[in-house]
């Protein structure tokens, strides 16, 4: 009986000793969690971003709700992100546009510094196409060709900074600054009909965007931008197979978060994603993208957008690029 009366007396001076806010915080995840999509319903973002949270719910024992919140490049639904409190209730699926969009712009938060990869998802190569009626089979014979006829050849992107957008840059600076003339759409989708139709000559997409214009011979594949070229995918030759050994661009997706977020909880989410891409729809899902998943530690995949973002700042230098 004196041993039992002695512990609320030993255990007093730890918990004085607790900050208040530690005493009357529940465990996370104590309610649902939002995942913030910055873009329309639809495409690969969404693709990636529902089967996450099926399997973070299933790991985490709370329902995780995926509210897609599109426009002005993803700024939008990053801004909302980047004001939600940084208690892990508010997390955001976002891919390489993110880098890119802060890239040329200036957005509403600082993404450098507001922002943390809780958990880099995958990676993907996107393909150089071309319209039928563009004379050159690959990506070597395409370089060869713009630079003989400077400013008469159009790419076509979802968007200035977008990524095709910035990957079609890349690739004019890598091949000693060839004089391509940039039209931006809204969308993909209006990208690749009027690739079809000769309006345009050129595009930097995934594989998976234009995969069944590729199997149906309605646009030629005149190179991967990446070393990495998915085994599943057409073939075609790789920028170093190219003489371009220096350009590499590719789309990723994360599971990102305001960068305040309490460690255990970033710990948390790392853990538990990078369990979610070693099987189940996830990893089905990335694979039907084209796509390589990819987890890896905190540090790593805050390393990885740290040099991602400064890469296409440098791009968006060099190429004059500017959304006013």
């Amino acid at each position: 009986m004196q041993r039992r009366s002695l512990l609320p007396i030993l255990a007093a001076p730890l918990i004085a000793g607790l900050p208040r806010a530690a005493l009357a915080q529940p465990a996370w995840p104590a309610r649902p969690v939002r995942v913030v999509v910055p873009f329309p319903p639809g495409g690969s973002n969404d693709a990636v971003a529902r089967p996450l949270a099926e399997e973070l719910q299933r790991a985490l024992g709370q329902p995780f709700i995926v509210d897609n919140k599109g426009g002005a490049g993803s700024t939008i639904g990053s801004a909302e992100v980047a004001r939600a409190p940084a208690d892990g209730y508010t997390l955001m699926v976002t891919s390489s546009t993110f880098a890119t969009s802060a890239a040329v712009q200036t957005t509403p938060y600082d993404a450098g510094r507001d922002f943390t990869m809780l958990a880099l998802l995958a990676t993907a190569p996107l393909v150089m196409l071309a319209a039928p009626s563009f004379p050159p089979d690959t990506m070597a014979e395409a370089v060869a060709y713009i630079r003989a006829r400077p400013g008469t050849v159009d790419y076509g992107s979802a968007g200035i900074g977008s990524i095709g957008h910035m990957g079609g840059a890349l690739f004019a600076l890598k091949a000693g600054q060839l004089d391509m003339q940039h039209v931006p759409y809204r969308g993909t989708g209006p990208v690749l009909n009027d690739l079809v139709a000769g309006t345009i000559q050129l595009t930097f997409t995934t594989a998976t965007a234009a995969a069944g214009l590729i199997t149906g011979k309605k646009v030629k594949v005149l190179g991967w931008t990446s070393e990495e070229r998915p085994a599943s995918g057409p073939p075609a030759p790789t920028p170093r197979e190219s003489g371009l050994p220096d350009y590499e661009a590719g789309i990723w997706w994360g599971l990102l978060g305001r960068r305040d977020l309490p460690g255990p909880i970033r710990s948390r989410i790392n853990a538990a994603a990078n369990a979610a891409l070693a099987e189940g729809r996830l990893a089905t899902n990335l694979t039907n993208e084209g796509a390589t998943p990819r987890p890896v530690s905190l540090e790593a995949g805050n390393r990885f957008l740290q040099e991602d973002m400064l890469r296409w700042r440098e791009v968006a230098s060099a190429a004059n690029i500017r959304v006013e």
